[in-house]
């Protein structure tokens, strides 16, 4: 994908260069905000330790990071889907769990309420 090739590519992450009328350097800043989304997600989950919370922290992940608009929302699929390919193949989770775990990722990006996947207990700082 040329798209990732130039996010990628911090020689050509100028601001003369566009595409689709953004800036490169702006999706670059989407995509390591993004990032940043999906990190706090996963540290709040590690964190957390939480029983039954995966689906919830997968949602919110998702959830803040589509709220910077397209840019997030697309590394918010990207980092997903290559998340979930990898720990697909080694987690010994089953694809069913690969498949709920899509599913919670598709809920939060699709702006809805991460909440619906937050097991009861889970403390609030979360």
């Amino acid at each position: 994908n040329l798209l990732v090739k130039l996010l990628q590519n911090p020689r050509i992450d100028t601001p003369t260069n566009a595409l689709n009328g953004f800036s490169l350097n702006g999706l670059k800043c989407v995509n390591d905000l993004t990032k940043l989304d999906m990190w706090r997600a996963y540290s709040d989950m590690r964190e957390a330790n939480y029983k039954n919370a995966d689906k919830y922290f997968h949602a919110r992940g998702n959830y803040d990071a589509a709220q910077r608009g397209p840019g997030g929302k697309w590394a918010a699929e990207v980092i997903s889907d290559a998340r979930e390919g990898w720990q697909g193949g080694i987690s010994g989770r089953g694809a069913e769990d690969t498949r709920q775990d899509q599913e919670a990722n598709a809920w939060g990006r699709s702006g809805g309420d991460p909440n619906r996947y937050r097991p009861e207990g889970l403390p609030s700082k979360y």
